[in-house]
């Protein structure tokens, strides 16, 4: 009843990703936490222990059940491969790209201050002890590969053949596709190894017969735990962008408005950190202090916040081994992503409203009241824009067009926001439906 609408005459696109994978993952990932938490394993690198223990299910389950590997989009033909001594100027190039854009990101980590203080130092650290083996290990693979690759001629191939100046043997736009594609990559992971041993550890380490009984501490940690899923998968994501598990970035979203949106939300450009112009907790004291002394009130609260924050991983776990930002690596249609397009989205920005309620303030400020409540909103309308953005790039996509089309004559939140427009007049009677074309911005 709640459910999307759908039929056998309107079935809903086939998902990119299983249900299974996402399952196999939390799994495996769950496993692991009570490894941990049996043996005191609360450091950084049992958290990026956690982050193989949820990938290795999810790579089993894509292989073995998936078959993701025998997929016409990734581009290989296993049944052909073609002799090395065919292939192997073409890898010797490809690896000079590579190298050379991994080279590309070392400096700019070298370069950039913030990457060598706070959480930052771990990646770092990670990054610099990986570096070497990943640079051995990357000569036998695109060896192996290219052999298999219908057109082994990639982006790294045509970056390698522009460095070693083979003029008008390569084509810029290729290179474009793969400084954006590594760009997102070299950005978000970072970030992403940076994060994983905070949560991770805290919720190992937490000893539950404290908690019980109290809504706003339970709550607290159940949250807790929804982010540290949300990490884990999130990681695995950036880190296996492989063509083999059909989990490549096909593209990288061009257009500099979807950067922009992105990054501000992020360090060392988020807008929204204490102190930027984006902060919309000023004097606020949280859902918590508001309805202390209101057990019931605390209870109902807190439930509501913790099922927006399950929503949220909900989105990240349906992604299975693909999650990045900024990137097409191929169309969900499953789980939460049947309801609305864009769910960590909507229960992200549930949640914040209803964690920090911005319009009350301990001093009873009335600015301070509207500059909250105005900031948040301005907040909510960036995730609006990075949405926006985002469509734009995946229309170029069939699949993703079919998909959009399908959300708005079948999910329930699509279906109720454009009844809601039809009736207040925003849509004329040709408005509301996804255009043949990508949209203007």
């Amino acid at each position: 009843m709640f459910g999307p609408k759908s039929s056998g005459a309107d079935p809903r696109p086939q998902s990119a990703v299983s249900s299974g994978v996402g399952l196999a993952g939390l799994i495996g990932l769950g496993c692991w936490v009570l490894i941990a938490r049996q043996y005191g394993m609360d450091g950084p690198y049992s958290a990026l222990a956690a982050c193989a223990a949820c990938a290795l299910p999810m790579i089993i389950w894509s292989l073995l059940y998936d078959k993701v590997h025998l997929r016409p989009t990734t581009g290989i033909d296993w049944q052909n491969p073609r002799p090395l001594k065919e292939t192997l100027d073409v890898s010797i190039v490809k690896l000079t790209g590579l190298w050379a854009t991994w080279g590309l990101i070392a400096l700019i980590y070298c370069i950039g201050r913030w990457y060598w203080t706070g959480q930052y130092q771990f990646s770092m650290d990670m990054m610099e002890t990986v570096a070497p083996w990943l640079v051995a290990i990357s000569v036998p693979y695109v060896l192996w590969l290219d052999r298999y690759l219908v057109d082994p001629r990639d982006g790294a191939w045509h970056l390698g053949q522009f460095l070693i100046r083979q003029r008008g043997s390569f084509e810029p736009e290729q290179i474009y596709h793969h400084l954006r594609a590594w760009a997102v990559k070299g950005f978000f992971l970072a970030f992403m190894i940076s994060i994983v041993p905070g949560g991770f550890g805290d919720f190992v380490r937490l000893d539950f017969a404290e908690i019980a009984g109290d809504p706003v501490a339970i709550a607290h940690w159940l949250i807790v735990a929804m982010f540290v899923v949300d990490v884990q998968f999130a990681t695995v994501g950036y880190l296996l962008t492989m063509k083999p598990l059909d989990a490549h970035i096909r593209t990288a979203n061009p257009y500099l408005g979807g950067w922009v949106a992105a990054l501000i939300c992020y360090p060392p450009f988020a807008l929204m950190y204490p102190g930027g112009p984006l902060h919309y907790e000023v004097d606020t004291a949280g859902w918590d202090y508001w309805f202390q002394g209101h057990e019931t009130l605390l209870w109902i609260w807190g439930s509501l916040l913790v099922i927006l924050t399950a929503i949220y991983a909900w989105a990240t776990v349906a992604f299975g081994l693909r999650f990045s930002n900024l990137t097409h690596r191929g169309i969900l249609t499953h789980g939460p992503y049947s309801w609305t397009k864009h769910p960590a989205y909507m229960a992200k920005n549930a949640y914040w409203w209803l964690a920090s309620l911005p319009f009350l303030t301990v001093g009873g400020n009335y600015t301070d009241m509207i500059r909250n409540a105005v900031i948040l909103a301005a907040v909510s309308g960036v995730y609006y824009w990075r949405a926006k953005t985002e469509e734009k790039h995946l229309l170029a996509d069939p699949a993703y067009k079919e998909y959009a089309e399908w959300m708005d004559r079948n999910a329930p939140i699509p279906r109720a926001i454009n009844w809601a427009k039809r009736r207040s007049g925003w849509w004329g009677p040709d408005k509301g439906r996804t255009p043949d074309i990508q949209p203007a911005e």
